[in-house]
Protein backbone atom coordinates (compact mmCIF):
# COMPACT_ATOMS: atom_id res chain seq x y z
CA UNK A 1 0.00 0.00 0.00
CA UNK A 2 1.31 3.90 -1.15
CA UNK A 3 1.64 6.15 1.16
CA UNK A 4 0.44 8.93 -1.71
CA UNK A 5 -3.43 9.85 -1.77
CA UNK A 6 -4.97 8.03 -4.85
CA UNK A 7 -6.30 9.92 -8.02
CA UNK A 8 -8.27 8.98 -10.96
CA UNK A 9 -7.77 11.79 -13.58
CA UNK A 10 -10.64 11.48 -16.41
CA UNK A 11 -9.32 12.89 -19.58
CA UNK A 12 -12.27 14.22 -22.09
CA UNK A 13 -11.77 15.40 -25.80
CA UNK A 14 -15.05 16.62 -27.20
CA UNK A 15 -15.51 18.64 -24.07
CA UNK A 16 -12.25 20.42 -24.45
CA UNK A 17 -13.29 21.61 -27.62
CA UNK A 18 -15.94 23.72 -26.34
CA UNK A 19 -15.69 27.85 -26.31
CA UNK A 20 -17.37 29.78 -23.48
CA UNK A 21 -19.57 27.05 -22.50
CA UNK A 22 -17.34 24.71 -21.86
CA UNK A 23 -17.50 24.79 -17.80
CA UNK A 24 -21.14 23.71 -18.35
CA UNK A 25 -20.15 20.25 -19.69
CA UNK A 26 -17.47 19.83 -17.49
CA UNK A 27 -19.61 20.29 -14.47
CA UNK A 28 -22.35 17.97 -15.95
CA UNK A 29 -19.98 15.33 -16.29
CA UNK A 30 -18.21 15.88 -12.52
CA UNK A 31 -21.89 15.63 -11.49
CA UNK A 32 -22.42 12.37 -13.35
CA UNK A 33 -19.67 10.65 -11.52
CA UNK A 34 -20.08 11.69 -8.25
CA UNK A 35 -23.39 10.11 -8.56
CA UNK A 36 -22.06 7.03 -10.46
CA UNK A 37 -18.94 6.94 -7.67
CA UNK A 38 -21.30 7.00 -5.10
CA UNK A 39 -20.60 3.37 -3.36
CA UNK A 40 -17.11 3.78 -3.91
CA UNK A 41 -14.46 5.87 -1.42
CA UNK A 42 -14.68 8.84 -2.99
CA UNK A 43 -13.46 12.25 -1.16
CA UNK A 44 -14.18 14.57 -3.64
CA UNK A 45 -14.06 15.41 -7.51
CA UNK A 46 -12.45 18.65 -8.79
CA UNK A 47 -11.66 20.11 -11.95
CA UNK A 48 -7.75 20.77 -12.63
CA UNK A 49 -6.24 21.68 -15.50
CA UNK A 50 -8.63 20.67 -18.19
CA UNK A 51 -9.03 17.29 -16.13
CA UNK A 52 -11.07 16.40 -13.80
CA UNK A 53 -9.59 14.64 -10.57
CA UNK A 54 -11.27 11.64 -8.72
CA UNK A 55 -9.88 11.93 -4.75
CA UNK A 56 -10.09 8.46 -3.21
CA UNK A 57 -9.53 8.09 0.28
CA UNK A 58 -6.55 7.37 2.58
CA UNK A 59 -5.54 3.70 2.02
CA UNK A 60 -7.61 2.67 -0.66
CA UNK A 61 -6.12 -0.69 -2.32
CA UNK A 62 -5.33 -1.08 -6.19
CA UNK A 63 -8.01 -3.18 -7.16
CA UNK A 64 -10.75 -0.51 -5.75
CA UNK A 65 -8.98 2.13 -7.62
CA UNK A 66 -9.17 -0.11 -10.70
CA UNK A 67 -12.68 -0.58 -10.42
CA UNK A 68 -13.57 3.26 -9.93
CA UNK A 69 -11.82 3.70 -13.28
CA UNK A 70 -13.28 0.71 -15.21
CA UNK A 71 -16.58 2.73 -14.40
CA UNK A 72 -15.68 5.84 -15.21
CA UNK A 73 -14.46 4.65 -18.42
CA UNK A 74 -17.83 3.38 -19.61
CA UNK A 75 -19.44 7.02 -18.47
CA UNK A 76 -20.32 9.10 -21.60
CA UNK A 77 -17.68 12.28 -21.55
CA UNK A 78 -14.68 10.48 -20.67
CA UNK A 79 -11.71 10.05 -23.27
CA UNK A 80 -9.45 8.84 -21.23
CA UNK A 81 -9.78 8.23 -17.31
CA UNK A 82 -5.82 7.06 -15.46
CA UNK A 83 -4.86 5.72 -12.14
CA UNK A 84 -2.23 7.51 -10.28
CA UNK A 85 -1.04 9.49 -6.96
CA UNK A 86 -1.09 12.99 -5.95
CA UNK A 87 2.04 13.82 -4.33
CA UNK A 88 4.31 17.08 -3.37
CA UNK A 89 6.11 18.97 -6.22
CA UNK A 90 9.04 17.40 -5.60
CA UNK A 91 11.25 15.27 -8.15
CA UNK A 92 11.87 13.04 -5.95
CA UNK A 93 8.86 12.09 -4.70
CA UNK A 94 7.42 12.27 -8.78
CA UNK A 95 10.10 9.50 -8.95
CA UNK A 96 8.29 7.62 -6.21
CA UNK A 97 5.27 8.12 -7.09
CA UNK A 98 6.18 7.22 -10.99
CA UNK A 99 7.45 3.97 -10.12
CA UNK A 100 4.25 2.78 -7.96
CA UNK A 101 2.04 3.84 -10.24
CA UNK A 102 3.90 1.82 -12.84
CA UNK A 103 4.37 -1.37 -10.41
CA UNK A 104 0.93 -1.51 -11.03
CA UNK A 105 0.51 -0.74 -14.56
CA UNK A 106 0.63 -4.31 -15.79
CA UNK A 107 3.38 -5.93 -18.40
CA UNK A 108 5.00 -3.68 -20.09
CA UNK A 109 8.58 -3.63 -22.39
CA UNK A 110 8.80 -0.34 -22.88
CA UNK A 111 8.05 3.10 -21.28
CA UNK A 112 8.09 7.42 -21.82
CA UNK A 113 7.74 10.17 -19.84
CA UNK A 114 5.24 12.54 -20.66
CA UNK A 115 5.50 15.44 -17.88
CA UNK A 116 3.28 18.93 -18.39
CA UNK A 117 4.07 21.80 -16.08
CA UNK A 118 0.61 23.98 -15.56
CA UNK A 119 2.00 26.46 -13.55
CA UNK A 120 5.28 28.53 -14.11
CA UNK A 121 5.91 29.38 -10.04
CA UNK A 122 7.11 25.48 -10.33
CA UNK A 123 11.56 26.36 -11.85
CA UNK A 124 11.88 23.31 -13.96
CA UNK A 125 10.07 22.99 -17.08
CA UNK A 126 7.93 20.54 -18.60
CA UNK A 127 11.40 18.79 -21.05
CA UNK A 128 13.70 19.08 -18.30
CA UNK A 129 11.16 17.46 -15.79
CA UNK A 130 10.86 14.45 -19.18
CA UNK A 131 15.12 14.00 -19.08
CA UNK A 132 15.20 13.86 -15.07
CA UNK A 133 11.92 11.72 -14.03
CA UNK A 134 12.92 9.17 -17.48
CA UNK A 135 16.82 9.01 -16.45
CA UNK A 136 15.65 8.28 -12.56
CA UNK A 137 12.86 5.46 -14.04
CA UNK A 138 15.50 4.03 -16.74
CA UNK A 139 17.99 3.16 -13.45
CA UNK A 140 14.69 2.01 -11.44
CA UNK A 141 14.29 -0.52 -14.54
CA UNK A 142 16.82 -1.37 -16.41
CA UNK A 143 14.93 -4.19 -18.34
CA UNK A 144 12.56 -1.52 -19.73
CA UNK A 145 13.45 0.50 -22.70
CA UNK A 146 12.68 4.01 -23.14
CA UNK A 147 10.66 4.47 -26.60
CA UNK A 148 9.11 8.10 -27.65
CA UNK A 149 6.58 6.49 -30.25
CA UNK A 150 4.17 4.54 -29.40
CA UNK A 151 5.57 3.17 -26.21
CA UNK A 152 3.58 0.15 -24.24
CA UNK A 153 3.20 2.53 -20.97
CA UNK A 154 3.24 6.67 -20.76
CA UNK A 155 4.02 7.89 -17.65
CA UNK A 156 2.28 10.74 -17.19
CA UNK A 157 3.64 13.36 -14.94
CA UNK A 158 1.12 16.77 -14.28
CA UNK A 159 2.89 19.55 -12.33
CA UNK A 160 -0.27 22.26 -11.24
CA UNK A 161 -0.68 24.93 -8.71
CA UNK A 162 0.15 23.46 -4.80
CA UNK A 163 0.15 19.64 -5.89
CA UNK A 164 2.09 16.97 -8.81
CA UNK A 165 -0.33 13.99 -10.39
CA UNK A 166 1.67 11.28 -11.83
CA UNK A 167 0.17 7.98 -13.33
CA UNK A 168 0.89 5.60 -15.31
CA UNK A 169 -2.24 2.85 -16.13
CA UNK A 170 -4.17 4.90 -18.69
CA UNK A 171 -7.56 3.11 -20.63
CA UNK A 172 -9.86 4.50 -23.26
CA UNK A 173 -13.01 5.58 -22.66
CA UNK A 174 -16.56 5.51 -24.87
CA UNK A 175 -16.13 9.30 -25.33
CA UNK A 176 -19.28 11.51 -26.08
CA UNK A 177 -20.52 14.35 -24.26
CA UNK A 178 -22.19 13.84 -20.81
CA UNK A 179 -25.50 12.99 -20.45
CA UNK A 180 -27.85 15.83 -19.70
CA UNK A 181 -25.77 17.96 -21.99
CA UNK A 182 -28.35 17.39 -25.16
CA UNK A 183 -31.78 17.63 -23.35
CA UNK A 184 -34.24 14.56 -23.12
CA UNK A 185 -35.20 11.96 -25.76
CA UNK A 186 -38.28 9.34 -25.63
CA UNK A 187 -36.46 5.79 -27.22
CA UNK A 188 -38.95 3.00 -28.56
CA UNK A 189 -37.45 0.68 -26.17
CA UNK A 190 -38.27 -3.16 -26.52
CA UNK A 191 -36.57 -6.41 -24.72
CA UNK A 192 -34.38 -6.87 -28.12
CA UNK A 193 -31.27 -6.38 -29.24
CA UNK A 194 -32.18 -3.07 -31.45
CA UNK A 195 -32.99 -0.77 -29.39
CA UNK A 196 -30.94 -0.86 -25.93
CA UNK A 197 -27.95 0.31 -28.39
CA UNK A 198 -29.74 2.73 -30.10
CA UNK A 199 -30.96 4.53 -26.85
CA UNK A 200 -27.19 4.09 -25.58
CA UNK A 201 -25.83 6.17 -28.46
CA UNK A 202 -28.37 8.70 -27.84
CA UNK A 203 -26.93 8.84 -23.96
CA UNK A 204 -23.57 8.73 -25.39
CA UNK A 205 -24.13 12.36 -27.08
CA UNK A 206 -25.32 13.19 -24.41
CA UNK A 207 -29.08 13.06 -24.33
CA UNK A 208 -31.52 12.26 -21.14
CA UNK A 209 -33.17 8.71 -22.33
CA UNK A 210 -36.53 8.09 -20.99
CA UNK A 211 -37.38 4.75 -22.34
CA UNK A 212 -41.23 3.61 -23.55
CA UNK A 213 -41.46 0.34 -23.43
CA UNK A 214 -44.92 -1.53 -25.65
CA UNK A 215 -45.69 -4.85 -23.88
CA UNK A 216 -48.39 -7.03 -25.65
CA UNK A 217 -49.89 -7.26 -21.91
CA UNK A 218 -52.39 -8.51 -22.12
CA UNK A 219 -52.79 -9.93 -24.64
CA UNK A 220 -49.47 -11.46 -23.66
CA UNK A 221 -47.22 -12.36 -20.45
CA UNK A 222 -45.85 -9.55 -19.05
CA UNK A 223 -42.03 -11.15 -19.46
CA UNK A 224 -40.60 -8.59 -22.15
CA UNK A 225 -41.15 -5.99 -19.13
CA UNK A 226 -39.00 -8.01 -17.00
CA UNK A 227 -36.29 -7.97 -19.62
CA UNK A 228 -36.82 -4.29 -20.56
CA UNK A 229 -36.22 -3.84 -16.77
CA UNK A 230 -32.94 -5.85 -16.58
CA UNK A 231 -31.60 -3.70 -19.79
CA UNK A 232 -32.58 -0.14 -18.06
CA UNK A 233 -30.46 -1.53 -15.33
CA UNK A 234 -27.41 -2.36 -17.47
CA UNK A 235 -28.10 1.20 -18.75
CA UNK A 236 -27.87 2.61 -15.41
CA UNK A 237 -24.20 1.47 -14.26
CA UNK A 238 -23.27 4.56 -16.32
CA UNK A 239 -26.90 7.10 -15.80
CA UNK A 240 -27.34 6.55 -19.92
CA UNK A 241 -31.12 5.68 -18.84
CA UNK A 242 -34.13 7.55 -16.37
CA UNK A 243 -37.45 6.67 -16.59
CA UNK A 244 -39.48 4.27 -18.57
CA UNK A 245 -42.74 4.27 -19.36
CA UNK A 246 -44.49 0.64 -19.85
CA UNK A 247 -47.93 0.83 -22.07
CA UNK A 248 -50.30 -2.52 -22.03
CA UNK A 249 -50.51 -2.24 -25.96
CA UNK A 250 -52.23 -5.70 -26.61
CA UNK A 251 -55.76 -4.75 -26.85
CA UNK A 252 -55.36 -1.94 -29.17
CA UNK A 253 -53.13 -4.24 -31.26
CA UNK A 254 -56.20 -7.24 -31.22
CA UNK A 255 -58.70 -4.30 -32.52
CA UNK A 256 -56.26 -3.52 -34.94
CA UNK A 257 -55.61 -6.78 -36.40
CA UNK A 258 -59.45 -7.51 -36.09
CA UNK A 259 -60.38 -4.52 -38.65
CA UNK A 260 -57.26 -3.71 -40.46
CA UNK A 261 -56.25 -5.22 -43.94
CA UNK A 262 -53.40 -7.78 -42.46
CA UNK A 263 -50.52 -5.89 -44.65
CA UNK A 264 -51.02 -3.27 -42.90
CA UNK A 265 -50.77 -4.36 -40.04
CA UNK A 266 -47.50 -3.64 -38.50
CA UNK A 267 -47.85 -0.03 -40.00
CA UNK A 268 -50.57 0.51 -37.96
CA UNK A 269 -49.34 -0.88 -35.24
CA UNK A 270 -45.85 1.25 -35.62
CA UNK A 271 -48.03 4.75 -36.15
CA UNK A 272 -49.81 4.31 -32.89
CA UNK A 273 -46.70 2.95 -31.03
CA UNK A 274 -45.35 6.86 -32.86
CA UNK A 275 -48.05 8.44 -31.53
CA UNK A 276 -48.25 6.96 -27.93
CA UNK A 277 -44.43 7.80 -27.47
CA UNK A 278 -44.87 11.02 -29.05
CA UNK A 279 -47.54 11.74 -26.42
CA UNK A 280 -45.05 10.52 -23.47
CA UNK A 281 -42.12 12.79 -24.93
CA UNK A 282 -44.86 15.64 -24.69
CA UNK A 283 -45.14 15.22 -21.46
CA UNK A 284 -41.45 14.10 -20.39
CA UNK A 285 -40.46 17.17 -22.35
CA UNK A 286 -38.21 15.43 -24.59
CA UNK A 287 -37.66 17.07 -27.73
CA UNK A 288 -37.62 13.96 -30.08
CA UNK A 289 -38.27 10.47 -30.48
CA UNK A 290 -35.77 7.64 -31.07
CA UNK A 291 -35.74 4.01 -32.40
CA UNK A 292 -33.83 1.22 -33.16
CA UNK A 293 -34.31 0.87 -36.68
CA UNK A 294 -31.52 -0.01 -39.30
CA UNK A 295 -32.77 0.23 -42.44
CA UNK A 296 -34.50 -2.65 -44.37
CA UNK A 297 -33.75 -5.06 -41.44
CA UNK A 298 -37.30 -5.99 -41.57
CA UNK A 299 -40.28 -5.17 -43.12
CA UNK A 300 -41.39 -2.15 -41.14
CA UNK A 301 -38.06 -0.86 -41.56
CA UNK A 302 -37.91 0.23 -45.50
CA UNK A 303 -37.86 3.77 -47.04
CA UNK A 304 -41.71 3.63 -48.08
CA UNK A 305 -42.63 2.35 -44.61
CA UNK A 306 -40.76 4.24 -42.46
CA UNK A 307 -41.70 7.50 -44.36
CA UNK A 308 -45.41 6.43 -43.23
CA UNK A 309 -44.99 5.88 -39.30
CA UNK A 310 -42.58 9.03 -39.66
CA UNK A 311 -45.72 10.79 -40.97
CA UNK A 312 -47.93 10.38 -37.98
CA UNK A 313 -45.73 12.86 -35.55
CA UNK A 314 -44.42 15.64 -35.27
CA UNK A 315 -41.71 15.86 -33.54
CA UNK A 316 -38.04 14.54 -35.04
CA UNK A 317 -37.67 10.42 -34.92
CA UNK A 318 -33.50 9.82 -34.47
CA UNK A 319 -32.11 6.50 -36.07
CA UNK A 320 -28.92 6.46 -34.65
CA UNK A 321 -28.36 2.85 -36.29
CA UNK A 322 -30.23 3.29 -39.63
CA UNK A 323 -26.82 2.39 -41.44
CA UNK A 324 -25.49 -0.04 -39.31
CA UNK A 325 -25.67 -3.76 -40.18
CA UNK A 326 -26.62 -6.32 -37.59
CA UNK A 327 -23.73 -7.88 -36.67
CA UNK A 328 -21.82 -4.30 -35.70
CA UNK A 329 -25.59 -4.08 -33.79
CA UNK A 330 -25.03 -7.56 -32.11
CA UNK A 331 -21.26 -6.82 -31.33
CA UNK A 332 -21.69 -3.43 -29.72
CA UNK A 333 -24.45 -5.12 -27.39
CA UNK A 334 -22.34 -7.39 -26.43
CA UNK A 335 -19.73 -5.00 -25.17
CA UNK A 336 -22.35 -2.69 -23.64
CA UNK A 337 -23.64 -5.84 -21.58
CA UNK A 338 -27.13 -5.89 -22.92
CA UNK A 339 -26.78 -9.02 -25.71
CA UNK A 340 -27.06 -12.08 -23.22
CA UNK A 341 -30.65 -10.24 -21.86
CA UNK A 342 -31.93 -9.24 -25.06
CA UNK A 343 -31.22 -13.02 -26.39
CA UNK A 344 -33.88 -14.35 -23.79
CA UNK A 345 -37.28 -15.62 -25.44
CA UNK A 346 -40.40 -13.20 -24.33
CA UNK A 347 -43.44 -12.61 -26.30
CA UNK A 348 -44.18 -8.68 -26.82
CA UNK A 349 -45.81 -6.46 -28.88
CA UNK A 350 -43.37 -7.12 -31.66
CA UNK A 351 -44.35 -10.93 -32.24
CA UNK A 352 -48.12 -10.66 -31.35
CA UNK A 353 -50.56 -10.71 -34.36
CA UNK A 354 -48.22 -10.59 -37.10
CA UNK A 355 -49.30 -10.73 -40.83
CA UNK A 356 -47.82 -13.57 -43.05
CA UNK A 357 -46.97 -11.13 -45.63
CA UNK A 358 -46.51 -7.64 -44.29
CA UNK A 359 -46.75 -4.69 -46.68
CA UNK A 360 -42.69 -3.21 -47.54
CA UNK A 361 -43.93 -0.27 -49.58
CA UNK A 362 -46.85 1.09 -47.81
CA UNK A 363 -48.47 4.09 -49.10
CA UNK A 364 -49.89 7.00 -46.61
CA UNK A 365 -53.42 7.65 -48.25
CA UNK A 366 -54.23 3.88 -47.83
CA UNK A 367 -52.92 3.78 -44.40
CA UNK A 368 -55.08 6.77 -43.79
CA UNK A 369 -57.93 5.50 -44.99
CA UNK A 370 -57.14 2.12 -42.82
CA UNK A 371 -56.78 4.04 -39.67
CA UNK A 372 -60.58 6.04 -40.29
CA UNK A 373 -62.42 2.81 -38.74
CA UNK A 374 -60.37 3.34 -35.36
CA UNK A 375 -60.57 5.76 -32.76
CA UNK A 376 -56.83 6.08 -32.50
CA UNK A 377 -56.60 9.86 -30.86
CA UNK A 378 -58.55 8.17 -27.84
CA UNK A 379 -56.32 5.21 -27.62
CA UNK A 380 -53.37 7.38 -27.44
CA UNK A 381 -54.61 9.40 -24.91
CA UNK A 382 -56.11 6.32 -22.65
CA UNK A 383 -52.34 4.51 -23.34
CA UNK A 384 -50.40 7.66 -22.55
CA UNK A 385 -51.85 7.69 -19.08
CA UNK A 386 -52.20 3.75 -18.64
CA UNK A 387 -48.19 3.59 -18.87
CA UNK A 388 -46.68 2.39 -15.75
CA UNK A 389 -43.73 4.30 -14.72
CA UNK A 390 -40.13 3.08 -13.73
CA UNK A 391 -37.20 5.34 -12.71
CA UNK A 392 -33.64 4.70 -12.72
CA UNK A 393 -30.80 6.60 -11.50
CA UNK A 394 -29.61 9.47 -13.91
CA UNK A 395 -27.93 12.52 -12.75
CA UNK A 396 -29.27 14.47 -15.18
CA UNK A 397 -32.35 13.53 -15.06
CA UNK A 398 -35.33 16.16 -13.54
CA UNK A 399 -39.18 15.24 -14.19
CA UNK A 400 -41.27 17.55 -14.99
CA UNK A 401 -43.90 18.91 -12.48
CA UNK A 402 -47.55 19.33 -13.64
CA UNK A 403 -46.94 22.72 -13.24
CA UNK A 404 -44.19 22.37 -16.30
CA UNK A 405 -46.55 20.54 -18.18
CA UNK A 406 -49.35 21.88 -17.86
CA UNK A 407 -47.47 25.22 -19.21
CA UNK A 408 -46.02 23.65 -21.72
CA UNK A 409 -49.70 22.22 -22.75
CA UNK A 410 -51.07 25.43 -22.59
CA UNK A 411 -48.28 27.04 -25.32
CA UNK A 412 -49.12 24.32 -27.36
Amino acid sequence: MTEFQRICLVHYHEIGLKGHNRATFETRLLKNLEALLGAFPVVTIHRIAGRLCVFLKEGTGWETAKAVADLIGQVPGTARVSCGFKCPRDLDEMVRAARAAMDEAGEFSSFKVAARRNHTDFEIGSMDMNRIVGAALCAAYPDKRVRMKDPDLTVGVEVVQGAAYVYARSLPGIGGLPVGSSGTVACLLSSGIDSPVAAWRMARRGAVCVGVHFSGRPQTSDASEYLVDDIARVLERTGCIARVHTVPFGDCQREIALSAPPSLRIIMYRRLMFKVAEEIARREGAGALVTGESLGQVASQTLDNIRCTDAVVELPVFRPLIGTDKLEIIGEAQRLGTFDISSQDAPDCCTLFMPRSPETHAKLPVVLEAEDALPIERWVGELADAAEVRDYACAAYRPRTRRAHATAEAAR
